[in-house]
């Protein structure tokens, strides 16, 4: 491959060849481009975080992640150890995730409304070693909070955070920015294709608890080149993005992206209409990311506009089985990609045509860019005897784990013999054209957004804080359900979820 090469055609060469890694790819376009504009803060950033926003080149982006790498290194942390982090959708993240990839560790980006609790049972359940956070976020003290966790984490030796006023006693990593030569890391030597290592592990929710989900770097690669070609992202495209780091899709719609066009990723911390039409227009955005529901509701309010640069609209759904029922996208100048998340299971994507339809999946391989000769095979699709959605592909984890921990009585990511997952979504298969169509939700689950939530456990929470005391789920035309609870004393309830650190969406069931 020709060092440099940078577009989503080079990207599913990148994915067919099997070897780059994240920080490869990152390289070559730091070779290509080392004075433009690699990561743009969001304008409200200090309002977000506390601190001024920040835009990197990539040489300046470069320099910064090899700080981040050397500076976990000299903090004793070592090869293939798990870095967690909670933080902003902000460069800070950005740059710190792959900081950790460029150390030779795991990066572990933790869901920004989980709380100690959360937050506990995951670092401990994978044996992470260090913790990473934004120092605030809005209202919120991650910093206090990352030191009450690393208190009932006892495996945890490092706390670090960017952002004003951090507490005693974490490391602080604004100082890095100002590294002008930083020593580079120990090179980290592999017996097998780097590639295939762990990279990132996130995290899903079953009816039974938490389930982590390891991805190696050609999983991660296969699944951003995906949505790229699919959505036609162009060399040295702009992309701006209402996700954040913690999830497969705000990794493969953004992240993975950016860094294979090698462009510019301005991140937007979700969010804030206002601040976002203005991102748009001050970026000149060719590509931007958000939640399925803003894209409609922003395409209805005739809020976009090609004049601004934007080309096409990447829509995540966290409810897929929405998309078949949604209206026609009408902008006949901005393209709209849907894109069904199975969780962090897998997900694909297909551009609307020029009736604004959702286009129907069928059964067998999705491809990338749809119907082009040679084009990358993203995920093959079939239904299993139970009448769920299964699939299996490029960018579905081959491997629950990354390492031997002890998995009792815990689920993990159910991958059958012929490399089949079950996202668990029911679907129905037309006899005549093999067209696929989800019929439901997941049993069991509450989502919330981005968030999920098993039902049998939402009543044990509401049971333990108070008898009597139940939490359930309504319709919500934005983030598809939310929680409301009831209880004899609704203030008493709120104040025991809080104090057990739970996610505030559970503990806001029961605002007063």
């Amino acid at each position: 491959m020709i060092l440099g090469q940078s577009s989503p055609q080079h990207a599913a060469m990148l994915v067919k060849a099997g070897r780059s890694t994240l920080d490869d790819v990152f390289r070559r376009a730091v070779a290509r481009r080392p004075d433009a504009v690699a990561l743009a803060d969001p304008p409200n950033a200090k309002a977000v975080t506390g601190a001024d926003a920040r835009r990197l080149t990539y040489a300046q982006a470069d320099r910064m992640i090899t700080a981040v790498a050397a500076r976990l290194r000299h903090l004793g942390l070592q090869t293939d150890q798990v870095v967690g982090l909670q933080m902003a959708n902000t460069v800070d993240a950005v740059v710190t995730l792959l900081g950790i990839l460029r150390a030779g560790m795991i990066a572990m980006p933790l869901p920004l409304l989980w709380r100690q609790a959360d937050c506990a049972a995951a670092l401990n359940r994978l044996g992470a070693r260090a913790l990473v956070v934004s120092g605030r976020i809005g209202a919120v003290d991650h910093c206090a909070l990352a030191m009450e966790i690393a208190a009932e984490v006892f495996q945890i030796r490092q706390v670090c955070g960017f952002g004003p006023g951090l507490a005693d006693g974490v490391v602080d990593f604004r100082d890095l920015y100002a590294v002008e030569a930083p020593e580079a890391p120990p090179a980290i030597t592999r017996p097998v294709n780097p590639a295939a290592h762990v990279a990132v592990i996130t995290w899903d929710v079953c009816a039974e608890g938490l389930v982590p989900v390891a991805r190696n770097h050609f999983e991660l690669l296969a699944a951003g080149a995906a949505i790229a070609l699919e959505s036609r992202v162009e060399q040295n495209a702009v992309i701006l993005s209402s996700l954040a780091l913690p999830s497969l899709a705000g990794l493969a719609l953004a992240v993975i992206p950016w860094l294979l066009v090698g462009g510019t990723l301005a991140l937007h911390h979700p969010f804030d209409d206002e601040v976002f039409l203005a991102q748009c227009r001050a970026e000149q955005a060719a590509n931007a990311v958000v939640p399925a529901a803003l894209a409609l509701r922003l395409g209805e309010a005739g809020a976009l506009t090609r004049r601004d640069g934007l080309k096409a609209l990447i829509a995540a759904w966290r409810a897929p089985e929405r998309i078949a029922s949604s209206p026609n996208w009408r902008d006949g100048m901005i393209g709209l990609v849907d894109v069904p998340v199975f969780g962090e299971t897998a997900l694909f994507a297909a551009r609307r045509g020029v009736n604004g339809r959702p286009v129907p999946f069928t059964l067998g391989a999705v491809t990338a860019p749809r119907g082009a000769p040679g084009a990358l095979q993203v995920v093959e699709l079939a239904r299993t005897t139970a009448g769920t959605l299964a699939v299996r592909g490029p960018l579905v984890p081959k491997f629950p784990l990354p390492f031997e921990v002890d998995v009792t009585g815990k689920p993990t990511l159910a991958v059958d013999i012929d490399g089949f997952a079950d996202t668990g979504y029911p679907c129905t298969v037309d006899q005549a054209s093999r067209a696929l169509a989800i019929s439901g939700g997941l049993s069991g689950i509450v989502g919330v957004g981005g968030y999920r939530f098993g039902q049998n456990a939402l009543g044990e929470i509401a049971a333990e804080a108070a008898p009597g005391s139940r939490i359930v789920a309504r319709p919500d035309a934005l983030v598809g359900q939310r929680l409301a609870g009831s209880a004899p004393d609704r203030v008493r309830v709120h104040g025991e979820l809080a104090q057990r650190g739970l996610n505030p969406l559970i503990v806001t069931a029961f605002s007063p």
